[in-house]
């Protein structure tokens, strides 16, 4: 699909909007992609200052919020933090994520004395499985946006001659047709990786549909597909 194309198919359909909890590198970097896109982001996170200079730097289709008021007025969240900060904020926001789509980006990572990545979650336990349990019952949850590290994400954007792949993992309809239309307008190549039992297959360290399980590559829809198939 071409720019224009998603340009047109948005016209057509109600204006919406995505809420972005977190301005650090991987919540910049799809807020960038989005609103390149032709998205309307509100922007949110610990440091005001930091969402409210991004926001200004992105334009007419961005602007910042306090995250609560940031997810009232937004049909999507997506929550750009680690882990552990996730699991301390939903619980203060669960009263405004009901009927919201929710797009988890995060991987069970923690840092060694040496500074190496490690687990940090057993290996029989996905980081989506635990974001997942939080919410409130009428949210919609979609593991998304975490199959690249950050660098790798901020730069694969509209790839050419095939565009990049972003897997995603979700049993729930709504979050699914949500999380292939933000990525399609974030300039990547939707691929469906399986449901919330399948989201520790993207996310890293350990899983084999996530960048580092790639070798490193980043991958076209193709040889993603491929893989999730070949899996199964």
């Amino acid at each position: 699909m071409s720019r224009q194309q998603t340009a047109d198919s948005r016209e057509e359909g109600p204006e919406m909007t995505t809420a972005i909890v977190g301005v650090g590198n991987i919540g910049s970097a799809v807020a960038r992609h989005l609103v390149a896109g032709g998205e309307h982001v509100v922007l949110a996170g610990k440091n005001a200052s930091g969402a409210q200079e991004l926001a200004a730097e992105l334009g007419p289709l961005a602007r910042a919020a306090a995250v609560p008021d940031a997810i009232a007025e937004a049909d999507t969240v997506v929550f750009a933090v680690w882990l552990d900060p996730m699991k301390e904020l939903i619980p203060q926001v669960a009263s405004v994520l009901d009927g919201k789509v929710v797009v988890d980006p995060s991987n069970p990572i923690a840092f060694d004395a040496q500074g190496q990545f490690v687990r940090s979650l057993p290996d029989d336990q996905s980081a989506g499985s635990v974001v997942a349990a939080l919410l409130p019952a009428g949210a919609h949850y979609v593991k998304a946006f975490g199959t690249l590290a950050a660098e790798a994400l901020a730069a694969s954007a509209n790839r050419t001659p095939e565009r990049a792949a972003l897997l995603y993992a979700t049993d729930d309809e709504r979050a699914a047709h949500a999380a292939e239309r933000l990525i399609r307008a974030a300039g990547f190549d939707p691929v469906k990786a399986g449901g919330l039992a399948d989201a520790g297959r993207i996310e890293a360290p350990g899983g084999d549909l996530h960048q580092f399980g790639f070798n490193g590559e980043v991958v076209s829809a193709e040889k993603a597909r491929a893989a999730v198939t070949a899996a199964r």
